[in-house]
């Protein structure tokens, strides 16, 4: 085992990550290595973009597998290597924000008022929709 691969090991353990998620960390960035052929901390930038792309548009993985191999791949960076990570994210899209007039009008078109009631208290605890229903 390289000495690499044994500390980032360690630094997932110092994090108290779970044992399956330290597992798919090690296996993103060693598949990466694989891919390049060469040690992951001589990997540049522009080679880590090109392996995004790879997966996106060649083995065209799930968003899931994409996001898994980022945040593996950005663990070893920031924390393994002690790197300052410049990928750039992707951009959060706000929630849309219903008016006031809105809530009304959506509240007065559900019949039954069992579920008026528990839409009215999802809104004003300002919960999500699945926390309201569990």
């Amino acid at each position: 085992m390289s000495a690499l691969r044994q500390k980032m090991i360690e630094d997932l353990q110092l994090r108290g990550l779970s044992e399956r998620t330290q597992e798919s960390y090690l296996q993103a960035v060693s598949q990466l290595a694989r891919y390049y052929r060469k040690p992951p901390d001589q990997i540049s930038e522009e080679e880590l973009r090109q392996y995004f792309l790879y997966l996106k548009n060649v083995r065209q993985v799930s968003r899931s597998t994409q996001t898994l191999a980022l945040c593996g791949i950005k663990f070893f960076y920031e924390h393994t290597l002690q790197r300052p990570w410049h990928f750039p994210a992707r951009e959060d899209k706000l929630p849309v924000v219903l008016s006031l007039e809105e809530v009304k009008c959506v509240l007065e078109h559900v019949h039954r008022p069992s579920y008026r009631v528990c839409l009215a208290t999802i809104y004003a605890c300002g919960l999500r929709l699945l926390e309201g229903v569990r």
